[in-house]
């Protein structure tokens, strides 16, 4: 049993070391350039629309069967734990000023890859045969993949 534990905390050490950063990091910057600095760029506009859709609008003309803030409250509640806010604090707690500033870089980043997550959700989703939408990694990556032959 001790040797499978080797054997594990081995493959560990080498999957969640540098290498799984850099590729991390580096699915972001890709899709950040790919994307033209979109996220980065358009951040003052989805505030924008993210506080318009607060209050929802009872009018007939009003698309969607959610507000745009309780789209985004929805997604960020799948996203965020109390590890992710626990981290931070113990972060910034030991890191100092240095880990906000390394947060604040890397979460630009990755708003890349969460907003080409939610768009390949949106394209990929479908729909049930009572018109509800379901969507997800599980319907891009066999509605995506298959499309394009992998899978």
């Amino acid at each position: 049993m001790e040797f499978i534990t080797k054997i594990i905390s081995s493959i560990n050490s080498l999957v969640w070391a540098v290498p799984m950063l850099v590729m991390i990091l580096g699915v972001g910057l890709f899709l950040t350039v790919g994307l033209k600095f979109l996220p980065v760029l358009k951040l003052g506009t989805g505030f924008k629309l993210l506080w318009s859709g607060r209050i929802p609008d009872k009018s007939k003309d009003a698309k969607g069967e959610i507000s745009p803030f309780n789209a985004l409250m929805t997604s960020l509640s799948a996203t965020i734990g109390t590890g992710n806010i626990a981290g931070v604090a113990m972060a910034i707690f030991l890191g100092g000023p240095g880990a906000f500033f390394w947060m604040c870089c890397t979460a630009l980043v990755g708003m890349a890859t969460k907003f080409a997550e939610a768009v390949l959700a949106v394209r990929y989703r479908e729909v049930d045969e009572n018109g509800n939408h379901s969507g997800g990694p599980m319907y891009y990556i066999k509605n995506g993949l298959s499309k394009s032959g992998l899978g």
